[in-house]
């Protein structure tokens, strides 16, 4: 017998998760388990939470492999809004292109694109009212399109140039608007969702009809805000959504880190108490169908829904990435719920309302829309050519008054770049 007195026990051993394919494996996705679409049950959106739970665990689907729309959770949407939900989804991926192409031309600094992504942003965001607030990460630029932002104010942002509404203070890809309920995007990960339950809170508390929605990556899930806004909100039964966009990786670690090795991320909704649902993020009706369901059921005063968009990141996770270095470039080609743009696109010419001559013509004319936008935008300026904000501007926005202290390091800052500017004092008159 051992000295610890536990007799020929194993010793202890540490799990570390490990991505099932690596660069230059075959992929095989055999192992997923893929709903049929249309087999789903829809409670009923004011039933208790518990009842939402089997559906943590299986995947509502809407499109079948025939492109037709089928089931409960088919949300009946006429052509029109069809049409409009693939115009912004291929819209938002034109953008993404131009916009990365510019990166690479050293016009920013950097970018982050949503390829394989574009329905849970446009899709969801087209299901809530236009004044719900929002809270995105940093791969929902598919709601501002959807919510009519001009694309020229999100470039003179990307380009921190000197029509840059944000004055150069925030990473290219942060976006803001007050105007459009679009709250400021944040680097640091997760934080937005404590700030949509305190949004949610207050509007109860005020007695307002507006909803919060906010958008996490499943790997965010592991940081304690998640929990900490979850918490929030079974307790006071806030009005939020949490939208937990599955695509598979973080950064450059997979899912598991997150624990999607042991269960489903929908199922954390299990855990506290609120609804949940797990959706095919990549069949833009299904999350339609689920975030309409999950804002219904918030406004009707039964609480909270946790939605994970069971998804595929398609490209790298920023310019600043090569995911060819982890994980197998075959990965793309061979994921099993294909792409959202080109499943909607498919459903609209099964119903007879759509072509694939009207598609390559949309293309084209994206293409030039961004371009004009672009174009536009850069004779505000791009990096390192000296259209941005004055430098004064650094000291702006905080204070009501300046502070004797920040007047005395703005004309020392002023003084050290040997430029003949005149004095806070001055530019305050």
């Amino acid at each position: 017998m051992s000295s610890n007195g536990r007799g020929n026990l194993p010793k202890l051993a540490l799990h570390v998760p490990e991505p099932k394919y690596r660069p230059g494996d075959p992929v095989d996705y055999s192992d997923l388990a893929i709903s049929v679409a249309g087999q789903q049950s829809r409670p009923d959106e004011s039933v208790a939470a518990k009842e939402t739970h089997p559906l943590c665990l299986d995947l509502i689907r809407v499109l079948g492999d025939d492109h037709r729309a089928v089931g409960p959770w088919d949300p009946k949407l006429d052509a029109d809004t069809l049409r409009r939900m693939l115009r912004t989804m291929a819209l938002t991926r034109a953008f993404d292109e131009r916009m990365y192409r510019g990166q690479r031309q050293g016009k920013t600094s950097f970018y982050m694109k949503c390829t394989g992504e574009e329905a849970t942003s446009v899709a969801a965001s087209m299901a809530l009212a236009s004044d719900d607030m929002v809270f995105p990460s940093y791969r929902q630029q598919g709601i501002l399109i959807a919510r009519g932002y001009p694309l020229l104010e999100m470039i003179n942002q990307i380009y921190s140039n000197r029509a840059d509404k944000l004055k150069g203070r925030q990473l290219p890809i942060m976006y803001c608007s007050k105007a459009h309920s679009f709250f400021t995007i944040s680097g640091n990960l997760a934080t937005q969702l404590p700030q949509a339950t305190g949004f949610a809170m207050a509007s109860a508390i005020k007695g307002d009809s507006r909803l919060a929605a906010a958008w996490v990556g499943e790997g965010s899930t592991a940081e304690g805000d998640f929990h900490a806004a979850l918490m929030f909100a079974a307790v006071y039964n806030a009005p939020v959504i949490f939208n937990v966009v599955n695509n598979q990786w973080a950064i450059s670690s997979f899912s598991g880190f997150a624990g999607g090795e042991r269960t489903t991320f929908a199922a954390r909704a299990i855990g506290y108490g609120i609804a949940g649902l797990r959706v095919d993020g990549n069949d833009a009706l299904a999350v339609y169908a689920a975030e309409q369901w999950a804002a219904n059921r918030a406004r009707a005063n039964m609480g909270p829904t946790l939605i994970e968009h069971f998804t595929y990141r398609a490209e790298g996770h920023s310019t600043s990435d090569d995911p060819g270095q982890y994980r197998s470039a075959q990965e793309r080609e061979e994921w099993p719920l294909g792409d959202p743009i080109n499943r909607l696109k498919c459903h609209l010419i099964e119903l007879g309302e759509w072509s694939d001559e009207q598609q390559e013509a949309m293309d084209r004319e994206h293409i030039d829309q961004v371009k004009a936008a672009t174009k536009e935008a850069e004779k505000n300026g791009i990096l390192g050519h000296g259209l941005h904000h004055p430098f004064k501007t650094m000291f702006e926005d905080v204070f009501e008054e300046l502070p004797w202290h920040l007047e005395e390091q703005a004309e020392q800052a002023i003084r050290e770049r040997r430029i003949k500017w005149p004095t806070w004092k001055e530019y305050e008159a």
